[in-house]
C-alpha cells in the first residue's frame, strides 16, 4: 500500500469514523453489528486500487454502508412486507416508516430500499454541488446547520436556504418512486 493511500484511509478513519459508526448504529440492533460492519467498510476502502479518485469520501463511505447493512440484513430470515409498511392518517404508504426499520430483512424490503436509495443518490448528483454538501452532511452526517455554517464560512440563512432547496427537489424527484409504491 502506498504512503498516499494509507494517508488518505488513516485520514478517512478520523474524519468519518464517528459520524459513520452513528448512522451504522441507527440502522442495526446492535453496537457489536455496527462495529462489525464498520469494519467492513473501512476493509472495503482500504482494497479500492485508487483512494484518490473518490470524490465524494462521505457519500462513497455511506454507500458501502448501506450496501453492508443490506447485505447483513439479506442473510436472516424474510418476513412480510406487510409487517413494516404502515399508512399515514390517510392509509398511505410511508417510505419513513419502512426505510426506518432495524430489521428489514425481506427480499422486497430490501429490494424496495435498494431502490429508494439508488433513486436518492441519482437525485442528489442532479443537485449543485453546495445543496448537494449541505444535504448530505446534514441528513446522513448529522452534522447541525450550524456546524455547517461555520464549517464553510457562510451565513446561516445561506445553509438552510441551500438545504430548503435539495429537500425541495428530492421530495419532487422522489414522488414518482413513492406513488409507484
Amino acid at each position: 500500500m502506498s504512503i498516499t493511500k494509507q494517508q488518505n484511509i488513516i485520514t478517512a478513519v478520523k474524519d468519518y469514523g464517528t459520524r459513520l459508526f452513528r448512522f451504522i448504529r441507527g440502522r442495526v440492533p446492535t453496537d457489536e453489528d455496527a462495529e462489525d460492519i464498520l469494519q467492513d467498510v473501512w476493509q472495503q476502502l482500504s482494497n479500492v486500487v485508487d483512494v484518490e479518485r473518490i470524490e465524494q469520501m462521505s457519500g462513497w463511505l455511506h454507500r458501502v454502508a448501506r450496501n453492508k447493512i443490506t447485505d447483513r440484513q439479506r442473510k436472516k430470515m424474510p418476513e412480510l412486507l406487510e409487517d413494516y409498511a404502515s399508512g399515514n392518517e390517510n392509509g398511505e404508504f410511508s417510505f419513513a416508516d419502512l426505510l426506518l426499520v432495524d430489521n428489514s430483512n425481506n427480499p422486497e424490503t430490501a429490494y424496495i430500499n435498494d431502490l429508494f436509495w439508488q433513486e436518492l443518490f441519482i437525485a442528489l448528483d442532479e443537485l449543485p454541488q453546495s445543496q448537494r454538501d449541505v444535504f448530505v452532511w446534514n441528513e446522513m452526517e448529522d452534522i447541525t446547520l450550524q456546524e455547517i455554517a461555520d464549517k464553510t464560512g457562510e451565513n446561516i440563512k445561506t445553509i438552510i436556504s441551500r438545504k430548503g432547496y435539495a429537500v425541495k427537489h428530492l421530495r419532487k424527484r422522489l414522488q414518482d418512486l413513492y406513488n409507484e409504491l
